[in-house]
């Protein structure tokens, strides 16, 4: 790992010998991704950092890589931490370690209706429970992601009711892995860049993934079926800067990169909400066969997941945090009518 983020910091270097000298004054932030910049994280992502620009006044700038030239999946929150980039898109579904809660938690909200429902819920969380920032020490959280609703994209034939996920090799995230295994799949959890070559070579069945990945990830080319099945998903801290970039900006810049926060979240929604329609569409014009669980099946389906979910939150008791109250908080603020945090001081 100390070796990795050797050679990548000497290519930053590097690659900063030919870059064009700023002008004085201006604070320039490298920004990296696993994505590319045409990737809907990618537009969100470009959309942000030229509002931070104008609203500094030109004093911030950017020197973006995209498509993995600094960043991995599974390490992103180390890599971040260790200055191999100044922001970047962070991954804690993926990690390999120090991330259980952030990992566990996106399980616990069972009933969400949509994504601003997400990140207001880890909002809500992350500011009750220390624990959310201790996982994150050494980074500034400057955007909170959820997502589409994960339905079931499948290769050679379609999920029409809970029993045929009996005998499948799925691409999972972690949350969905236990319940699927109890429906008799057998579930995995990868990096969603590894996810395409693995269906062309016949190594997964399918993969857990919401509709915009049928356009956006090419999977037309490689699966003709999708199944609308809903999988409640939670939101994540994904766009995070290191303490010691953070550290190097003024008082008056760091306030513009937390004014941000609810600006980046924003284009994120958009253009997840554009993905997915784009993938709909397209998946249709490519022969991608869509089906429904029938309310009947997705009802069951709820059930499984929801105690699956409280069941994961008692298990992190076994690497020292205490879940079980956090999926319930998760749960009782969706059962309020609008999801809203808790006034006044916390308990």
């Amino acid at each position: 790992m100390i070796k990795r983020l050797a050679l990548l910091a000497a290519a930053m270097l590097l690659g900063g010998c030919n870059a064009e000298k700023p002008a004085p004054g201006t604070h320039v932030l490298t920004y990296a991704s696993p994505y590319p910049p045409t990737h809907p994280f990618g537009l969100a992502d470009q959309e942000w950092m030229k509002w931070v620009s104008q609203r500094s006044g030109g004093r911030i700038a950017f020197k973006p890589y995209w498509s993995g030239a600094l960043l991995s999946s599974d390490m992103s929150m180390e890599e971040i931490r260790h200055g191999i980039a100044d922001i970047g898109l962070i991954t804690p579904i993926y990690s390999r370690g120090g991330a259980h809660l952030l990992r566990g938690q996106a399980a616990f909200y069972g009933g969400v209706k949509d994504i601003p429902d997400q990140v207001t819920v880890y909002d809500c969380l992350a500011a009750r429970f220390p624990a959310f920032g201790h996982e994150l020490e050494g980074l500034h959280v400057l955007a909170v992601q959820g997502g589409n609703f994960p339905g079931v994209l499948t290769i050679n034939r379609p999920i029409r009711t809970l029993a045929d996920f009996r005998g499948l090799r799925l691409r999972a995230q972690t949350d969905a892995i236990d319940v699927l295994k109890q429906l008799g799949a057998d579930p995995v959890n990868m990096p969603m860049g590894e996810v395409y070559s693995a269906l062309a070579k016949g190594v997964i069945d399918g993969v857990v993934a919401p509709a915009d990945t049928i356009r956006s990830l090419h999977f037309a080319e490689v699966a003709k079926h999708f199944t609308t099945i809903r999988f409640s998903r939670g939101a994540y801290p994904a766009r995070a800067m290191s303490d010691r970039a953070w550290k190097r900006l003024p008082p008056d810049l760091q306030q513009i990169m937390v004014e941000g926060k609810p600006r980046w979240e924003a284009a994120l929604n958009r253009e997840l909400l554009k993905a997915e329609a784009a993938g709909i569409k397209y998946g249709k014009e490519e022969g991608i066969s869509f089906s429904d669980l029938t309310p009947a099946e997705q009802q069951r389906f709820d059930g499984l997941y929801n105690q699956d979910a409280r069941d994961q939150a008692v298990r992190l008791k076994s690497v020292g945090i205490d879940a079980l109250p956090i999926y319930e908080e998760a749960q009782r603020l969706l059962a309020q009518p609008q999801v809203q945090c808790p006034k006044g001081p916390t308990p």
